[in-house]
């Protein structure tokens, strides 16, 4: 499971910035065609987040749709696989959005 992983390099990068902060919300960007699955990263989020910045914090997952660029006749369009056919039929796509998994924002707890 690659998501236990993925998920400890985004507790990491937040842990590095915010090493004396208690984190509210983790906003995270994944991609529909990134092969992140989000239920994993939110079950991993939770384990490997004990003892760390992140305990206890929401995890806000956004998945946005991947987007091919065709070659031939120059259109943009949603891509629902990586190796998506341009509808006018050809192969010549440029794969330019939905593959990234990106820490959009984190919110750190006002603590009282």
């Amino acid at each position: 499971m690659h998501e236990l992983a993925v998920t400890e390099s985004v507790i990491a990068a937040i842990s590095r910035q915010l090493p004396d902060s208690r984190v509210a919300v983790v906003h995270l960007e994944i991609g529909r065609l990134s092969g992140v699955m989000p239920d994993a990263v939110r079950f991993c989020f939770e384990l490997a987040g004990e003892g760390t910045c992140v305990q206890g914090a929401r995890l806000d997952i956004s998945q946005p749709e991947g987007t091919g660029d065709c070659a031939s006749c120059g259109i943009s369009f949603p891509a629902r696989d990586p190796l998506s056919l341009c509808p006018c039929g050809s192969a010549d796509v440029l794969i330019s959005g939905g593959s990234d998994l990106t820490i959009k924002a984190v919110e750190v707890a006002d603590d009282v």
